[in-house]
């Protein structure tokens, strides 16, 4: 018999692997130009997540390099104010340009929760009557990022924030350095069919919360058949003094006419804001 010949399958050639792709050592840039990669990165990831990578990326996190590259690029205006008050290149805490620079509180209401967009949400509270409630505005307010306001009722009721201005990225040498201002700004009114009385109070305190400066306003009560009058209240700490470290800020708010419910003062858009100053 002649020779079988094999009808199976030919065998399968594996087909060859694909070449792995190269991976980008960071480790291997100079220091100069791994500075600019970083720059790029969000403030919070850096402090996050890069300055967990190894102690040469944390050397980079914790200094001042990286950072003024960003505020350079991102946030030039505020790059004057912040090279004239660096703490020493080696000082012991960590990330303070870092936390400016993710926190960006030149400019923006440290207020938590202004309009009772939250609830009651970061006040201490007090109820005095029937207490506190949020409600939708009567007059619009502008400029507030929610049309909704705190209504107090026919007894003091009262609330307060304190807010901690290193924890809000600002650093000792900065607050003490009398290039800053801080502006703050109340709205507070009236329902049609009833009258209000209001009163704020704002403090400026120390490390150990001995209060420095403060501003205290108690206008006119809002009269009853009042058209749902809206009025502001502003003020500008413009000199001040060394030591500043908290903003204690602090109002209350009741009605004229003693109704049970909530007819009452009625705030809303409530606002710490620390400026550099123009002169």
């Amino acid at each position: 018999m002649g020779a079988s010949t094999s009808r199976g399958r030919p065998a399968r050639v594996p087909a060859p692997e694909p070449e792995a792709e190269a991976t980008l050592d960071l480790s291997q840039l100079p220091p100069e130009l791994l500075l600019v990669v970083l720059s790029h990165v969000p403030p919070r990831t850096l402090l996050g997540r890069c300055r967990r990578v190894c102690r040469g990326w944390r050397a980079l996190v914790d200094g001042q390099a990286l950072w003024l590259l960003i505020l350079a690029r991102d946030h030039g205006a505020l790059l004057p104010l912040a090279r004239s008050c660096l703490p020493p290149a080696r000082d012991a805490r960590p990330c303070l340009l870092g936390r400016f620079c993710e926190r960006a509180p030149i400019g923006r209401n440290l207020i938590r929760n202004p309009c009772g967009q939250e609830g009651l949400r970061k006040w201490m509270v007090q109820h005095g009557g029937d207490g506190w409630v949020v409600e939708e505005n009567k007059s619009t307010v502008p400029g507030a990022p929610s049309q909704t306001c705190f209504v107090s009722s026919f007894s003091w009721c009262r609330k307060k924030q304190v807010l901690d201005l290193e924890e809000e990225g600002l650093w000792p040498e900065l607050l003490d350095s009398g290039k800053i201002e801080i502006c703050v700004s109340d709205w507070w009114g009236a329902r049609h069919d009833s009258g209000c009385m209001y009163r704020l109070l704002v403090q400026l305190l120390d490390a150990n919360q001995t209060v420095l400066d403060k501003f205290s306003a108690m206008p006119d009560p809002i009269q009853q058949w009042n058209n749902n009058a809206c009025l502001q209240v502003t003020h500008v700490f413009s000199n001040i003094k060394m030591g500043v470290r908290f903003v204690s800020f602090e109002h209350w708010g009741q009605d004229t006419q003693f109704w049970a419910g909530h007819y009452g003062a009625r705030v809303t858009n409530s606002s710490v804001i620390v400026r550099v100053r123009l002169s």
